[in-house]
């Protein structure tokens, strides 16, 4: 990782898949007045899908959710580059790629400080020809291999003790080569390894057991709770 400083920012990038000079243009601007936007998905705000000179990417400013994002948008009280939500990502992530797990490659990031706040933005790796699962399971039912897939991908995760504070099944995605990806690690962290606290890897299955169900009674998505789920398990168990 290599790291641009100044007084009111910090960028973090990949050196090997973009240049400085384009770590710098973390802004939607940049791409469309070089005609790089390439697609758009929503959310809290709009991921832009951009093509960078290796790979296409995703670039995301950060919004806050819930009650307060409704009053303060996107910006974080700032308390040390190193804890801003854009570095802590591309640290996990980079210490995902490097425990084999299938996730997004890290490309830039920046943190912005405006007075006692700061906001953020990521760069990250455009997962090719890959859909999330709820598109998926809209269409039709997934194999128990791609589910067993799924279990191995996310015990490699916890095994790397990274803790997914938001594992659904819009952030898990399958390629059309069958292979499985997690994504979107704002706050989530790594877990010391040292620590008693072994609660988290069962909250993390809890909260992705609840988004099953809850796209089950909201879209009727092609799911067996129990034979999807067992198939899940036996490959976290593997």
């Amino acid at each position: 990782m290599k790291k641009i400083v100044d007084a009111s920012y910090q960028i973090w990038y990949d050196e090997f898949l973009i240049s400085e000079s384009v770590a710098y243009s973390l802004d939607p601007c940049y791409w469309q007045e070089n005609d790089k936007i390439i697609g758009s998905a929503q959310g809290r705000g709009t991921t832009w899908f951009v093509q960078t000179p290796k790979l296409a990417g995703a670039l995301r400013h950060y919004h806050r959710g819930g009650l307060l994002g409704r009053i303060v948008r996107d910006h974080y009280w700032f308390i040390g580059w190193n804890k801003t939500r854009s570095y802590q990502e591309f640290i996990v992530l980079e210490h995902l790629l490097n425990n084999g797990v299938h996730v997004p490659k890290p490309i830039a990031a920046r943190a912005t400080k405006k007075y006692l706040c700061y906001q953020a933005d990521i760069l990250t790796e455009k997962i090719p020809n890959a859909q999330d699962m709820i598109s998926i399971l809209k269409k039709g039912p997934l194999s128990s291999e791609i589910y067993i897939k799924m279990g191995e991908e996310i015990r490699k995760m916890h095994a790397a003790n990274v803790n997914h504070t938001d594992l659904n099944i819009h952030n898990i995605l399958i390629d059309d080569g069958g292979k499985v990806w997690i994504i979107d690690f704002d706050k989530c962290h790594i877990e010391s390894s040292s620590t008693s606290n072994r609660t988290w890897p069962l909250s993390n299955m809890e909260r992705l057991f609840r988004s099953f169900n809850k796209e089950l009674d909201k879209h009727q998505i092609y799911w067996n709770k129990e034979q999807d789920w067992s198939a899940l398990q036996a490959g976290y168990s593997n």
